[in-house]
Parts: C-alpha cells; sequence; structure tokens
C-alpha cells in the first residue's frame, strides 16, 4: 500500500522544505513537490504541519518483564507512540534483570508481537545491577542490546566501573551511567537547597550527580570507552561533560524534558509526582543545560520515562517512588520550554530528538531521506493543549505536568509505513 503525506512541511537533514512524502514498502519511496499526484496511494494532508522523522528515546522504562502492573511492552510502546516515538530503547532494570540474551529475548519478541514501535533493549553492564560480576557483554550484544547500563543505580566501585568500561570498549558498546553517589545523596527527597529547607525535606546534593559524572568521564577518558551519561539535571554536570569532550573523551549525554522546563519550586505542595531522580533543580540549572543543549555539550533528550503505578506515587513525599511517565508529554514540554520562548528552532529541537540519538546509539531513521525507514512523526507546531492524565495510554500516570497548557503535539505517527497513532482514531 501507498501513503502520500502532502503539503507538509518537510524536516530533512538540509533544513525544513515544503513537499511531499511517498511511503510505499515500509520505506520512503521518493520526496516529491508539494501536491504530487500518486495514483493507489492513500493521501494524508499535512498542510500547516511539520512533517518530522521519527522521534527516538535512548532511555525509558517498559518494566517487562516483572512489573507489569508498572506498564507493559504493549502499553509502554502504543504511549510511545502517542509521543511520537518511533524507536524506544529500555532500561535492564525489569525482573529478571535483562543481563543475558534470554531476556533481551524474550523483550524483542514481546514487542515484535505486541509492540507498535521499535525496542531496542539496553542490557545490564553487571548481573543483577548488583555493581559486581561483569555481564557477557559479547553474548549481549549479538542478542540485540544497543548499549549497556546499571541505570537506576550507580557503579559504587570505581575499579569496577573501570572494568565495564574497558570491557564494553571491546564491543564498541556504549555504557550509560547513572551519575549518583548514594553516599552524598543520604536518602534525600530532593534538591538540597531553598525549597528543601522551606518545605522541610531531605536534600539531595548536587555533588551526588557531579562527583560521578566527573569519575566515569575521566575513567572513560582512561580506558577509551564510550561513556553516555544519563539524565544531567545540574550546570556542574553539563560544565564536567563539556570539559571531558574538549579533552577528546568518546563523552555523550542526555537530559530529560523535566530538567528542561520544571525546577525544585514545584515541589511545594510535596505532589509526589514532582519527585523524580535526580531531583528538579533550580532555574539556574535549567537555564544552563539549555545553553548545554545548544552548544553540543549535551547530544540529546531522552525521557527517561518511568511509569508507576498510583500505589507507588499516593504516599507521603519522602516515601513515594522516584519518575515521571514521560512519553506522552516529552515533545509538547520541549517546545513549551525550548521553541516558544525562542531559545532553539523546532529544526534543532527535532534534531536533539532524532537524527542525534540515532547517531549515538548506531540506530536506524533520525532523517527523512530517499531509501529510509518510513518512520515518521506529524506534529502541529502551533497547537495548544491541556496535559490530561487520565488519557495517558501508559499504565503510568504520574505526571508533574498535568493541567499544565502545553504548546506543540502530534497528530500523526508511523513506524516502517504503519500508521501507529493518530489524533482522535
Amino acid at each position: 500500500m501507498k501513503i502520500l503525506i502532502q503539503n507538509g512541511s518537510l524536516v530533512l537533514p538540509d533544513g525544513v522544505k515544503k513537499g511531499d512524502v511517498l511511503i510505499e514498502g515500509g520505506k520512503i519511496a521518493a520526496l516529491l513537490d508539494s501536491g504530487s499526484k500518486v495514483g493507489d496511494a492513500e493521501i494524508v494532508d499535512a498542510k500547516g504541519l511539520l512533517v518530522s522523522p521519527g522521534l527516538i528515546d535512548l532511555h525509558s522504562h517498559l518494566r517487562e518483564p516483572g512489573f507489569e502492573y508498572k506498564e507493559t511492552i504493549a502499553t509502554g510502546t502504543r504511549a510511545a507512540a502517542k509521543g511520537g516515538f518511533t524507536s524506544v530503547c529500555c532500561m535492564a532494570n525489569t525482573k529478571p534483570v535483562n543481563d543475558n540474551a534470554a531476556v533481551t529475548e524474550l523483550i524483542k519478541l514481546k514487542a515484535k508481537r505486541e509492540g507498535v514501535v521499535r525496542v531496542y533493549p539496553i542490557g545490564a553492564a553487571t548481573k543483577g545491577l548488583k555493581g559486581e560480576e561483569l555481564t557477557e557483554m559479547g553474548e549481549l550484544q549479538e542478542s540485540g542490546v544497543v548499549a549497556v547500563s546499571d541505570d537506576g543505580r550507580s557503579i559504587v566501585d570505581a575499579n569496577r566501573m573501570r572494568l565495564v568500561l574497558t570491557y564494553a570498549a571491546h564491543f564498541n558498546l556504549p555504557v550509560v551511567t547513572h551519575p549518583e553517589d548514594l553516599n552524598l545523596t543520604n536518602n534525600g527527597a530532593m534538591n538540597e537547597g531553598y525549597w528543601s529547607t522551606v518545605l522541610g525535606l531531605s536534600g539531595i546534593t548536587r555533588a551526588a550527580e557531579e562527583t560521578i559524572i566527573a569519575r566515569d568521564c575521566h575513567l572513560a577518558a582512561l580506558t577509551g570507552a564510550r561513556l553516555h551519561v544519563a539524565h544531567v539535571s545540574t550546570a556542574g554536570g553539563a560544565d564536567i561533560v563539556r570539559l571531558y569532550k574538549a579533552k577528546g573523551a568518546k563523552i555523550t549525554a542526555e537530559t530529560t524534558p523535566h530538567y528542561l522546563y520544571a525546577t525544585d519550586d514545584w515541589v511545594d505542595g510535596y505532589d509526589p509526582s514532582t519527585r523524580v531522580n535526580p531531583p528538579l533543580r533550580t532555574k539556574d540549572d535549567v537555564t544552563a543545560l539549555i545553553a548545554a543543549l545548544k552548544d553540543g555539550t549535551i547530544d540529546c533528550i531522552a525521557t527517561d520515562h518511568a511509569p508507576h503505578h498510583f500505589d507507588d506515587k499516593n504516599l507521603e513525599y519522602a516515601l513515594a517512588s522516584t519518575g515521571i511517565s514521560g512519553f506522552e508529554t516529552a515533545l509538547g514540554v520541549c517546545w513549551t520550554a525550548l521553541v516558544a520562548p525562542g531559545h532553539m528552532t523546532g529544526e534543532q529541537l527535532l534534531s536533539k530528538m532524532t537524527s542525534a540519538p540515532a547517531e549515538l546509539f548506531s540506530l536506524p531513521g533520525g532523517v527523512i531521506a530517499e531509501g529510509g525507514v518510513a518512520d515518521i512523526t506529524i506534529i502541529d507546531p502551533s497547537e495548544e493543549w491541556v496535559v490530561d492524565s487520565s488519557l495517558f495510554l501508559s499504565k503510568g500516570k504520574n505526571t508533574p505536568f498535568n493541567g499544565k497548557k502545553l504548546t506543540g503535539n502530534v497528530v500523526r505517527t508511523f513506524v516502517g509505513g504503519e500508521r501507529v497513532y493518530e489524533r482522535g482514531v
């Protein structure tokens, strides 16, 4: 079946241009002038809309296997499609942990049978995420993982982290570090500062994040390994990444939509949906992260989609699980935080959510080009909408953006030429 996306503004590698996209056999068959006629093609009118490469998320939690009460591959991938994502990388903190080929293959099989977007597993760096015995990374790579990580936990022992990086380098696998020194977080509940004092909540120093970023960047420089720094939330963390990039180390980094928009004063009122790890920081940190995103210090935006059951969040603030259900608000939050105020153009933002992550983890997609996979997201950049978490397709309704007005929304999502999401359908 042929699909012709007509009259849209195409987000192409060399800029935004008016035109049409012909999809056939799961591929982009041709890029045509606006208003082209193609026999037997289903017409999709994209007038006034952006036709973007499908969004790619390098950091998410699909929870399956083991935590299906929080999320499943079926529900998570449908939420991702609604958010405009055509590819998602899922972390290894499942039950059992994805530390062997059997679990990786299970995730891939479930994704093929029940998912609607491309799913790329990230394998554990150490067995059971215990930070001790290294996993069989070669076996994991052969089974389909695109990176390794003990995300959710930092590898405490520095020598162990050095060995992880050294071993992963043999397979050219990126190591995704979760930068958190638990000796410094000290069971804190939110960012250490003015608001933690006012609210009477135990604070988490930014040094807990920054010391591990510095350690792991130094070890990556020492070993020559590829290090990807997850969810950078502080100005100091961005500065460290910038420093080691300048030294020539193979460092890449991500931040998330919530660290580009929400701040620690949102915790006023003790809404547990604002509890996230690392915690929401200050306005100065948001400003610094935006600057780091613009200058290339931070390479991409990832969601860190972390859905939770209502009972895990409906607790006293310090006892609530950390995390935000992020697939369905990511584009709107980023457009509102970055494009609407003029910090970035829409094209620049989309590159941080499409071509950049594709390149970092060597994934297909990320660009609209003839012969490429037909993973496409159609966006209304001017639509204003109010977040209603009760309408989320994700099982996780935990979001601090509920009730917030955002600008920029997804209209349709195609994966391999198949329509996997259409607003209102």
